[in-house]
């Protein structure tokens, strides 16, 4: 079975600058794959290589095995950045223009207000649309036409809590229901832990990391010592004091956070030794591993601030 998107080697360049170097993956049909990155990192510039918004310099890109560069897109349904619309005029009204111009039926455009959820406020103008609403408007517009794989740039940045949920548990039933392999790029690490079931991590515009997020994370325990988050009042105090302490290694994290590797002394001692400093410790909890930490173990400490 053709991989519902791969690529190969694909570059780009701006002058004496690569943005994306060289990166290579493969997301499958069914997948769910998040790509991660921090702002800056080659994302859109290699999501729109990849859409053939703009030419890459070196590379190739095959999507369910078509590399013809017309061909290849005719599955696809894309957001790429904020989606713009005619404010003036309806959702409905709106995706029926889309459709129009994509070619697609009519009779699309109330199938997709009605997967999005914006069937009771598709007479509304889009001037009064919230920003979530814009988003799944806009990829509402990407799914006419009924293509196998969604491409979405950041479809949750600027969004509140309640519309990353809304959009995440979109995205979860297109996916669940429709049968759509959906490639979704964002920098926020948790989202993406609840959603995606594979990953690949860009790091300076080359993939530092792809595969299954269960496997990722459970390489990151084996063979390690055992790492624990502590919770201090005073965390630079408890920093300094841990820095001293032989079999203790300060790892990189969040701000306002303190992560320990142990290896060599274990938790209680790390309690004890705390204590005995004078730091009053509230919390002392072994590390369940997440995306994040995996981002940070690959790129190093200058992306956690």
């Amino acid at each position: 079975m053709s991989a519902a998107l791969r690529t190969d080697g694909l570059t780009r360049r701006f002058g004496a600058r690569t943005a994306v170097d060289r990166v290579s993956l493969r997301v499958e049909e069914g997948d769910i794959y998040g790509f991660l990155g921090p702002n800056g990192a080659g994302k859109t510039t290699a999501i729109r290589c990849i859409l053939g918004l703009i030419r890459r310099d070196a590379g190739e890109v095959r999507i369910f095995g078509e590399a013809h560069p017309v061909r290849q897109r005719r599955g696809v349904g894309a957001v790429v950045e904020t989606p713009a619309f005619h404010p003036g005029l309806s959702g409905r009204a709106n995706l029926r223009r889309a459709a129009a111009y994509a070619g697609a039926p009519a009779e699309d455009v109330e199938r997709v207000l009605a997967l999005t959820g914006l069937a009771d406020r598709a007479g509304d103008r889009v001037r009064a649309y919230s920003l979530g609403m814009r988003q799944r408007l806009g990829i509402a517009r990407a799914l006419l036409g009924r293509p196998r794989l969604l491409v979405l740039d950041e479809p949750t940045n600027g969004l509140d809590p309640r519309g990353m949920h809304d959009v995440r548990r979109l995205l979860a039933r297109l996916a669940a229901e429709e049968g759509l392999t959906v490639f979704i790029s964002s920098h926020l690490l948790a989202e993406v832990q609840q959603l995606c079931n594979r990953v690949g991590i860009l790091h300076r515009g080359r993939l530092v990391a792809e595969g299954a997020v269960d496997a990722l994370l459970s390489g990151l325990g084996e063979g390690r010592a055992v790492e624990v988050e502590v919770t201090a009042r005073d965390p630079e105090r408890a920093r300094a004091v841990a820095e001293g302490l032989a079999g203790v290694t300060v790892l990189p994290a969040g701000a306002g956070r303190l992560r320990l590797r142990l290896d060599g002394l274990d938790a209680a001692e790390l309690n004890r030794a705390l204590v005995e400093a004078g730091v009053a410790v509230s919390a002392l909890v072994p590390v369940e591993h997440s995306l994040e930490d995996l981002f940070l173990r690959l790129t190093g400490a200058e992306e956690a601030s």
